[in-house]
């Protein structure tokens, strides 16, 4: 069943009025009591009340001020599917019940602003969609394996909860079966939907990434796999085209290496891995491939990373509790991806392609005819990662996702036997586009910048610009990752449920926690010693040989200080602190 996605905010002092645009029952929301009623009164809105137009409710979380109203204030439609719209949230808002913070102490308002600013950041992240009409967090294939009741549901209890963003906050909305029509699933991630012709046929393009909220977090906060199985940064990706009423699906996956280990930041650009040391160190494995299984059936697990050097261990240890399973439903195949393409020899990737195509071809893709009959299911699927699953596991899923796609065009008659997608630069293009944007979505999610490698995928070729490119890349990623990501960690827990908020905070609150003193000595020596050394240098002294022992001490002085910093890395990045889960404690 539908959500309302038009609707008026009428605020007065005492009470929110939700307003559909079609007239229907309005939602009171008390602001003292944070009761929620729906009234069937069309002149419950007083006249005095401040009008403003919303396009759905994300929910309501409570901070130390008390409860606050989450909206989508801004949209941009994306496109249709099945007729039904498909919208990216660009602007929300977030709304205190409270009409003012004179009951909270200086302490307590500067933490609920802190804690304000973390809801702001997550949804402004780039990648929030929802469809009033249509469930958005489910495959082709799984809407079509369920039954008629189902999909009488309304949207948020049929939603599959992995991909409902705003599931904490839409709580008190649940709660109440009446507001069903006001409780719109949010889902983050990626979609493109893209009407595209080849040989004068028109035919429908849809690409559609649903981040898993499960073990959800940035890049160094958050890897490897908990004690129930889920991966961080699990992603499910389906590539949909529609034809004539017909419609085929491709589904694949990727997360973090489902073992425990971690990778804290600590100012070195590349931290080493640390393998957790568990009693039973292949549980989360084990159910996060017995749940692959359940979803998506047989699973080829594509591992990407390095087989030398520090990601090497990772690898081994992935590799070692596959085959501990003892799981015939589980493949383990590993290329090493930079080894293989060194040196820009990007057409080895083909290799890949070559190795695992009897496998893919086995899995299929879902089909349902003009009739609506199921002519193939997608019977397991591609699950693959990297270290960050991001970069290289982007541009090895989109080719595997153009392989079936060939396929699928082939089936349809777009294509003739034989005859190449490659042949039509103009959806050549677009397909390329629309999985470097793909990436480059999911990327700035986790890292706080686009994807790397994206030039290949744009246009099939490495190239010098794009190398440089991914250089810059790789610098705001160090900076972020270092300085910035624990604020953007603790911002998720919050807004997932991770962390609920005590109203009572005050002094031992945990934003009050306070890194030693040297996060605040080592830079500023740094800080002056680095500016000393620049000093040195430009201006001359009444002799050169003073010049030198100047310039030659405080460049000294400045690597010994770096030096420091290095050693107390752990100590000095921006580390997240409202919630320390008992895996992350395991991992670190």
């Amino acid at each position: 069943m539908s959500v309302h996605d038009s609707l008026r905010l009428c605020t007065t002092s005492e009470i929110f009025y939700v307003v559909p645009s079609d007239g229907s029952g309005v939602l009171e929301i008390d602001r003292a009591s944070g009761q929620l009623r729906v009234v069937r009164n069309a002149n419950a809105v007083p006249p005095s009340a401040t009008i403003r137009q919303i396009y759905g409710i994300i929910g309501i979380i409570r901070l130390i001020a008390g409860p606050y109203l989450v909206v989508i204030t801004g949209r941009e439609k994306v496109g249709t599917i099945e007729q039904h719209d498909v919208w990216r949230v660009t602007s929300t808002d977030v709304i205190a019940f409270a009409r003012s913070v004179r009951h909270l102490s200086e302490i307590q308002d500067r933490h609920n602003r802190t804690y304000v600013n973390m809801v702001q950041t997550v949804f402004q992240t780039f990648g929030f969609y929802y469809s009033a009409t249509y469930d958005v967090t489910h495959t082709l294939q799984r809407l079509e394996n369920t039954t008629p009741e189902f999909k009488l549901m309304h949207l948020n209890e049929r939603a599959d909860q992995r991909f409902v963003w705003n599931r904490h906050l839409l709580q008190d909305l649940a709660a109440q079966p009446e507001l069903h029509q006001f409780t719109l699933p949010i889902m983050h991630g990626f979609v493109s939907i893209n009407r595209s012709v080849v040989n004068q046929k028109e035919f429908q393009f849809i690409l559609i990434s649903r981040r898993s909220c499960y073990r959800a977090g940035v890049r160094y906060y958050m890897r490897g796999v908990d004690s129930d199985g889920h991966a961080a940064n699990s992603v499910e990706t389906e590539q949909i085209v529609v034809y004539q009423d017909a419609r085929t699906s491709f589904v694949q996956t990727r997360g973090s290496i489902p073992v425990h280990w971690s990778q804290r930041p600590n100012l070195s650009y590349k931290p080493h891995p640390k393998i957790g040391k568990l009693s039973t160190p292949t549980v989360g494995c084990q159910r996060h491939f017995d749940s692959q299984i359940a979803l998506y059936g047989r699973q080829i697990a594509v591992n990407l990373i390095n087989q030398k050097g520090v990601e090497k261990p990772v690898g081994d240890e992935f590799r070692r509790q596959v085959d501990a399973m003892d799981n015939l439903m589980v493949t383990y195949h590993a290329f090493d991806f930079h080894h293989e393409c060194k040196h820009m020899q990007w057409h080895r990737l083909s290799i890949l392609l070559g190795q695992l195509a009897d496998e893919r071809k086995k899995q299929k893709y879902f089909l349902v005819d003009q009739k609506g009959d199921a002519i193939y299911l997608q019977d397991g699927i591609l699950r693959t990662n990297c270290m960050d699953s991001l970069d290289r596991t982007n541009v090895v899923q989109g080719i595997f996702a153009k392989a079936s796609l060939q396929e699928q065009l082939e089936w349809f008659g777009i294509l003739s036997v034989g005859e190449q997608v490659e042949q039509h630069r103009g959806f050549e293009f677009l397909y390329k586009n629309v999985w470097a944007d793909n990436g480059d979505a999911l990327a700035m999610q986790y890292t706080g910048t686009g994807a790397l490698k994206s030039d290949f995928t744009r246009t099939g070729k490495r190239s010098i610009t794009g190398s440089l490119q991914d250089g810059y890349k790789s610098t705001v990623r160090y900076f972020q990752n270092n300085f910035t990501d624990g604020f953007r960690q603790d911002a998720i827990d919050l807004v997932l449920g991770n962390y609920v908020v005590d109203p009572n905070e005050g002094i031992h609150s945990p934003l009050n926690e306070r890194q030693g003193w040297k996060l605040a000595v080592v830079p500023l020596v740094l800080l002056f010693g680095f500016s000393m050394l620049i000093i040195s240098l430009l201006i001359p002294a009444t002799e050169w040989i003073w010049q030198l022992i100047y310039v030659l001490f405080w460049g000294v002085a400045v690597f010994i200080t770096m030096r420091v910093a290095v050693y107390y890395g752990y100590e000095l990045v921006d580390s997240p602190r409202l919630v320390q889960t008992a895996d992350q404690g395991k991992n670190s």
